[in-house]
């Protein structure tokens, strides 16, 4: 006689095993016709499994997150059902769920269209409609193998075989298509309703380039309508702020072949990267940092005894000269252990922060390779602690005060902290990650902020504390990281004189805010869809003539500016007033100051912002004091 506990405590007994559906029968009709899975002792299940003893039970409806997984998954099932209902000689592979939605690959002769697809997903609407039964059943591996081959599903036998002989498979059945899936799947296909299919693409079966190539069918799926509308806007709006289109209408950088995953700044893209450097230079001299330079390629001896030639080889720039073997630095680090270690320390001196605007190169798959948020040459706002064990919380708390402060004058304000541990490869003993990652927890418990803890995710050489922020999309980008490290300076003979006259050790703090400037730029780009805030600006008004009599006169107004500080783009072109105004905003400039006849006269300017806002005119100095208002409420720099 099962007894089943609730979330709530609640406890219900049955004289005999029961389902998951007939639980939630038990509880009203309403959670019955809502149940899509269950959670049986923490594990996913569907509602048609079976409880023989005391459990404890969660009813997964759409309003819980493993309900849209469940969703999601069953959905991509949806749609191989109506791939094999309109085109019963495509062979399917797999389908996992991904991040808002799910993909599958399948073999077929001939590529999908856009009017397949339309097709499909009319299809898997009728399907869904018709509220068709999905069952399991579970087989012996060997059994289910000579199931699929003999439906001519060469791929899925594939995978079968794969899997131990001893290991069973389980089968899940909607109508006359049957799949292999762990599960678990909603009951019925009317619990899905509100799809989309995306685009198709070229996948390889595998992931291997020597394998068939397979067409990949994306789609998103949701529990509501008013989610799929949001986000197809979303969609829609991260096309406008694409920031590889927004560089090109703003003249901003531009990348190309001959230098895969690097970077060309154009003047103005260059601008905005001069902006955000002298702020997080400012920053660092507030906080306590001195900024250094290290050199960009270093021996390969160096990398052994880091660890990084074991560790990240393949991810590593490397040449030879004069018999020796050096690698492009990859990272900072290195480099200012061997500045701590030039002359002997003391604890006086710690703790020691050193900066770096580095210059490092990973050799990335060019196939990863993604605008400014996935290149091969990037800089970091890098920096390294060098303190004692005693120091390490004051610290860590000191750089979540500065991180927080330079999101929100960026304009991120909400942000979200992960703490990563230690990951399958990696050096140190045990005992040394035990610590480590006790210290860092304690920091964040120091601070009162809540985490999501990634087993597994830290460097090879510590645990890391991750800082994600959401953009205006509400897009996560993960930026921010502080690592803590007891593994490298005595890896690379780093010491310092305790008061004791002993020498130790220091641990070593390895941090960064921006992270990558380049891939920071990217989301600043796209967070602002080109329009950036005064203080950001790369060109911050536009100085605009009516007719040539006005050409002195809108001389002087531009150096007046340009002397007060001010990027300033002075336009004495024979072009009508009408084109330079709709070109100055089309190119996202905060203001056009412009000048005619009667603004010459009475020496003012008419200003005019780049949301078509007539500000009326101004003297010279009612407009400076206008502009450093704005920028003081933008920006403490």
């Amino acid at each position: 006689m099962p007894c089943i506990t609730l979330p709530d405590g609640s406890q219900r007994s049955f004289a005999q095993p029961v389902t998951v559906a007939e639980v939630a029968q038990s509880i009203g009709a309403g959670l019955a016709r809502a149940a899509l899975a269950g959670k049986v002792d923490g594990h996913l299940v569907d509602t048609s499994h079976l409880i023989f003893s005391d459990a404890e039970l969660s009813i997964i409806t759409d309003k819980d997150e493993d309900g849209l997984e469940i969703i999601r998954h069953s959905t991509a099932h949806l749609l191989a059902y109506a791939v094999k209902e309109l085109f019963p000689e495509a062979q399917v592979t797999i389908g996992p769920v991904i991040e808002n939605g799910f993909y599958y690959d399948f073999s077929y002769a001939r590529p999908f269209t856009p009017d397949d697809l339309a097709a499909l997903e009319k299809r898997m609407a009728e399907l869904a409609k018709r509220d068709v039964p999905v069952t399991r059943k579970e087989l012996p591996r060997d059994e289910a193998v000579a199931y699929f081959k003999s439906i001519g599903e060469h791929y899925k036998a594939e995978i079968i075989e794969s899997i131990p002989v001893e290991q069973g498979v389980s089968l899940y059945t909607q109508g006359d298509f049957t799949d292999l899936c762990r599960g678990p799947h909603v009951p019925s296909t009317g619990k899905l309703k509100v799809f989309k299919l995306m685009s198709v693409a070229g996948a390889y079966w595998r992931g291997d380039q020597r394998n068939a190539m397979l067409q990949r069918i994306y789609g998103t799926a949701w529990a509501k309508k008013e989610d799929l509308d949001a986000y197809l806007h979303r969609l829609e709006e991260a096309e406008k702020r694409d920031h590889r289109k927004l560089a090109k209408q703003l003249n901003l950088f531009h990348m190309q072949d001959d230098a895969p995953g690097m970077v060309f700044w154009h003047p103005n893209g260059w601008a905005i990267w001069q902006v955000v450097e002298h702020y997080m230079r400012v920053k660092f001299r507030e906080y306590g940092y001195q900024e250094v330079r290290t050199p960009t390629m270093m021996d390969r001896t160096l990398w052994e005894k880091s660890g990084h030639w074991e560790n990240y080889h393949d991810n590593m720039f490397t040449t030879h000269s004069e018999a020796r073997d050096f690698a492009v630095k990859p990272m900072n680090c290195p480099g200012h252990v061997q500045i701590f270690n030039y002359g002997l320390r003391s604890y006086r001196e710690l703790p020691l922060r050193l900066a770096e605007f580095g210059s490092c190169h990973r050799n990335e798959p060019s196939g990863s390779l993604h605008g400014l948020m996935r290149v091969r040459g990037f800089t970091q706002d890098d920096a390294h602690v060098f303190c004692t064990e005693r120091q390490i919380e004051s610290e860590v708390a000191d750089f979540i005060v500065m991180l927080q402060k330079v999101y929100a004058d960026f304009g991120f304000n909400d942000v979200l902290v992960k703490l990563s541990t230690r990951p399958e490869k990696r050096v140190g003993s045990d005992e040394t990650w035990d610590k480590a990652e006790a210290a860092l927890a304690a920091a964040l418990r120091q601070n009162n902020l809540e985490y999501e803890l990634q087993a597994g995710e830290g460097a090879f050489y510590g645990p890391k504390i991750e800082f994600s922020l959401k953009d205006t999309l509400g897009r996560v980008w993960q930026c921010g990281t502080i690592q803590l490290d007891f593994n490298l300076p005595v890896r690379l003979g780093a010491e310092y004189v305790d008061e004791d006259n002993t020498r130790k050790a220091p641990v070593m703090l390895h941090r960064a805010i921006l992270g990558s400037l380049e891939r920071f730029m990217g989301i600043l780009i796209e967070h602002h869809a080109g329009a950036f805030p005064l203080w950001l600006s790369p060109v911050q008004m536009a100085v605009v003539n009516i007719s040539q009599a006005q050409n002195g006169y809108a001389t002087q107004v531009a150096e007046t500016l340009r002397a007060a500080g001010f990027r300033v783009h002075l336009d004495l072109r024979n072009e009508k007033i009408t084109y330079k105004i709709r070109e100055y905003s089309l190119q996202k400039l905060p203001y056009q100051l412009i000048v005619g006849d009667k603004e010459m006269a009475a020496d003012l300017v008419s200003v005019r912002t780049r949301k078509g806002e007539d500000l009326g005119q101004m003297s010279m100095e009612v407009l400076l004091q206008h502009l450093q208002l704005e920028l003081q409420a933008g920006s403490t720099v």
